[in-house]
């Protein structure tokens, strides 16, 4: 086994020199696989496998007893040996840095760094996804390829997994226990996943993110992100787009750079980026809950501090007028994308601090408050199907509906909610009415643009403003203990 000179396990009790030697221990494993995978490419044979390991952050003690028993976390719940494996400690400085400093403030004991025992797969190795393959001639390919697994390691699907998560991990007795959600690799596999759906790095996501379902919605941010960019703006720095485009701020000297893809990924993402990732990105999840499910899936790895949804649904009252609001309070889960992990009949509540930001941003962009916000928007069950065409099907789907008492049908909140509570991200969502099929007002061309026209640039700037006054509470109020289990990890 070929593998990098050992380094001794070492305790900190100075959270950013912890870090520091976190980046030491990856830099140089990673760093170690790359060399002797390049070489191998470049004809160089090799006596054995190559393994390098991730690093680890490790906390011991022996006591209940913790500094605030008000938080959510930042604390491990008893006495017991608890690690997390750790990747990208450059994209992840500032959350292990805050994340460590509560640890040891909060139970008055060092954190160990070191190496573990989960292997660093060759494809992890590197920032981007690899493609060895388009610079081999096809003698060479076929031989790489073919001894790929027998000297590096690869991603081991079995493991990568979100047993921490779903709270269904069963460990191994003498085994410590989890200090983070996600292992190192199941972070990798998620961090190349990004790139590959967005088309933006994840150094550009921002830690309040927006998802919607229509492009809509993306016009309308980068016009208003371009415009304070070049106003010279205080706050935002930058608009990145797909091909990781760059537009930089008057103030900051301005230009761009980059160059947008020849074709629009799947779920374009585009980011008003703020110093300390306070700022916000905008996905378009496109239709259906599949695509919800997955991409936040991804960006849950990133350990954002709020997630909202904004956009179109269909009114399920007479009463409901085209382009009226409706803010979720609770989801009927009919999309059925996430049964497995979070079983149907566990509720997905409502969070007070979102709420109350959404029904406050409304009043603030339209100058209701009171009752005669009532004449816009409505608080209600939402509905999310995984069938588009749900109206001319089963009638049994529409008594479903009346019994909820749902006042809304989408396709893509209850998924996003979902994951929400699955991965202890602050949710919340608010919907557009753009239709009413049970009630003969079905969304067609004309209608739809000239509804579009007027309400989409009224919704966005509520989202924005909404997650403006989540960005004002303190964390540890947003990050409530509402969201989490018995048992809870002690990273956010």
């Amino acid at each position: 086994m070929l593998t990098p000179a050992p380094i001794a396990t070492e305790a900190f009790t100075d959270a950013a020199a912890a870090v520091a030697r976190l980046e030491e221990i990856y830099e140089r494993n990673t760093r170690f696989l790359r060399d002797r995978f390049e070489a191998h490419v470049n004809g160089e044979p090799l006596a054995g496998r190559v393994r390098a390991n991730y690093p680890f952050v490790r906390m011991t003690t022996a006591t209940h007893v913790r500094l605030d028993s008000r938080l959510a976390y930042g604390f491990v719940a008893g006495p017991g040996v608890y690690e997390t494996t750790v990747t990208r400690p450059d994209l992840f400085r500032a959350y292990l840095a805050d994340q460590i400093r509560r640890l040891i403030e909060n139970h008055g004991v060092p954190v160990e760094i070191g190496q573990s025992r989960e292997a660093i797969p060759i494809h992890f190795a590197y920032r981007r996804d690899i493609n060895i393959e388009a610079t081999l001639s096809p003698g060479d390919k076929s031989s790489v390829v073919r001894s790929l697994r027998d000297h590096f390691d690869v991603p081991d699907l079995a493991t990568i997994d979100d047993a921490i998560a779903n709270d269904t991990l069963q460990l191994v007795p003498g085994d410590p226990e989890p200090l983070a959600l996600f292992s190192a690799a199941r972070v990798d596999y998620s961090l190349r996943r990004l790139y590959h759906y967005t088309g933006t790095d994840p150094e550009h996501f921002q830690n309040f993110v927006i998802f919607t379902n229509y492009q809509f919605y993306i016009d309308a941010f980068a016009e208003l992100a371009r415009k304070r960019l070049a106003a010279g703006e205080i706050g935002p720095e930058a608009f990145v787009g797909p091909g990781n485009v760059v537009t930089k701020n008057a103030r900051l000297g301005g230009g761009t750079s980059g160059l947008a893809p020849e074709r629009t990924p799947q779920m374009p993402a585009f980011h008003l980026v703020e110093p300390g990732y306070r700022g916000i990105s905008l996905v378009n999840v496109g239709v259906g809950p599949s695509n919800a499910r997955n991409i936040t899936d991804h960006i849950a790895v990133l350990r954002p501090h709020a997630w909202l949804m904004l956009g179109h649904c269909a009114g399920l009252r007479n009463s409901q007028r085209l382009g009226d609001y409706v803010l979720a309070h609770a989801y009927v889960r009919e999309d059925h994308v996430l049964d497995q992990e979070l079983p149907p009949w566990v509720p997905i509540p409502a969070l007070a601090e979102v709420q109350v930001a959404l029904e406050e941003a409304v009043g603030e962009v339209t100058g209701l408050e009171g009752f005669e916000l009532k004449r816009l928007m409505r608080t209600g069950t939402v509905a999310s199907v995984d069938n588009r065409n749900w109206e001319i099907g089963d009638p049994s789907v529409i008594r479903r509906l009346s019994q909820s008492r749902a006042i809304a049908l989408d396709m893509e909140s209850a998924a996003i909610a979902a994951n929400g509570f699955r991965f202890r991200v602050p949710y919340g969502t608010l919907l557009c009415v753009s239709d009413k099929p049970l009630h003969g007002e079905i969304k067609l061309a004309g209608m739809a643009s000239d509804f579009y026209r007027q309400r989409v640039g009224q919704h966005l700037e509520i989202g924005l403003k909404a997650l403006e006054r989540l960005k004002q509470q303190q964390l540890e109020r947003l990050h409530s203990r509402k969201l989490r289990s018995f048992a809870e990890v002690a990273f956010q």
